[in-house]
């Protein structure tokens, strides 16, 4: 087997990381960072750690997790298993769904790793395109055309990454009913969930035929904790998951365990801190989309923390993206998801100065 590179990843790394790291990173797709003690102190006293005995964990999780994970999503508790964040999630998923010359239906644009993962399962790859020129509206009819007799499962991103683009609770549910007459389980990602810019719109979770993937690392602004969970109300392919987790990671630390059961139970705060900082930023970035004179264009995000705005003249945007991280700035040039004319940029973790990150982009797009 052999991985394309991770892009994006690599990107972010390679200034993030460095020494001194980058001073603005708009290439992040998370929320406002949290440090333990600030996540201990939630609730009016600091969460109690010392007692906790470092050994394994039940490979579906602590019945506490899960039961705040399904309070999250209002489902029952024994529909959710636990993962190492929505990515083993999804790669249990695909490397049960797989066999001889089947396929995975994915957006694109959409995350890398959908891709990645697909290969590692031995499944072929249908894409459905979302579309700049409409909107990047998601559809039933737009997925339901890149189905065919040999997919074994389709996977939709909403809130979606890059977009911000919403799939609605009806056409999710028209999607969801078509392709269970197929025989087709429909994956809802909802790590972006519940952080929308309009209409408030339910989990998906408790829809017919469906199954969610999610974890702590995007809406919730806690991608440290690794975790993340799969919702399935099919107890047969429930247990499979769990079985799969017990070969892949075997279970969750008791310590991370307890960290993520509190963070959900005082979901509200932390929810409510990123809607602030995202609500206030992303009138910034349309107000320095509307002012670069037509060089760039976007899609107002409907949800989510990221936006994929674009060069009209569809210049590659990696050394507008190179120049700006010279000043400090770091969005991730749309080669990434293999669109080279975008660029990924995040407004929700940059919590104070994000005017000045701005100003510093407006001044790179003025004079390219």
């Amino acid at each position: 087997m052999d991985l394309p590179p991770f892009l994006l990843d690599h990107w972010i790394a390679k200034h993030d990381f460095a020494e001194p790291p980058i001073a603005f990173n708009l290439a992040s797709s998370t929320g406002p960072r949290w440090s333990v003690e600030d996540l201990m102190r939630l609730g009016g006293a600091e969460l109690d750690l010392a007692s906790i005995v470092l050994s394994y964990a039940p490979s579906e999780g602590s019945r506490q997790l899960r039961e705040a994970v399904a309070g999250f999503h209002g489902v029952d508790p024994d529909w959710v298993v636990m993962t190492t964040g929505a990515s083993e999630a999804l790669l249990a998923f695909l490397c049960l769904s797989a066999r001889a010359g089947g396929n995975v239906v994915v957006p694109d644009p959409g995350y890398p790793a959908y891709a990645a993962m697909a290969d590692v399962a031995r499944l072929g790859l249908r894409s459905y395109v979302l579309s700049a020129e409409a909107g990047f509206t998601q559809d039933a009819d737009t997925v339901l055309k890149a189905v065919d007799r040999d997919t074994v499962a389709v996977i939709v991103n909403t809130p979606h990454n890059p977009t911000g683009s919403v799939f609605s609770t009806e056409e999710l549910s028209r999607l969801a009913a078509n392709l269970a007459e197929r025989g087709v389980p429909l994956v809802v990602d909802e790590v972006y969930h519940p952080l929308y810019f309009g209409t408030k719109l339910p989990s998906a979770a408790g829809m017919d035929g469906v199954i969610v993937v999610s974890d702590l690392s995007k809406a919730m602004s806690l991608p440290g904790l690794r975790t993340g969970w799969i919702i399935d109300r099919d107890d047969t392919r429930r247990n499979r998951i769990v079985d799969a987790r017990s070969y892949f990671t075997i279970c969750s630390s008791p310590l991370l365990e307890m960290l993520a059961a509190h963070a959900l139970r005082h979901r509200d705060h932390i929810l409510g801190r990123l809607h602030s900082v995202a609500a206030k930023n992303i009138d910034l970035l349309e107000a320095l989309i509307a002012g670069a004179d037509g060089v760039v264009s976007w899609s107002r995000p409907c949800g989510g923390t990221t936006s994929f705005p674009w060069f009209t003249d569809e210049r590659d945007s990696r050394p507008f993206c190179e120049a700006l991280a010279g000043r400090g700035v770091l969005v991730a040039p749309g080669d990434c998801f293999g669109h080279p004319h975008h660029m990924r940029i995040g407004f929700a973790q940059q919590e104070d100065r994000f005017d000045v990150a701005i100003e510093r982009i407006g001044e790179v797009v003025g004079r390219k």
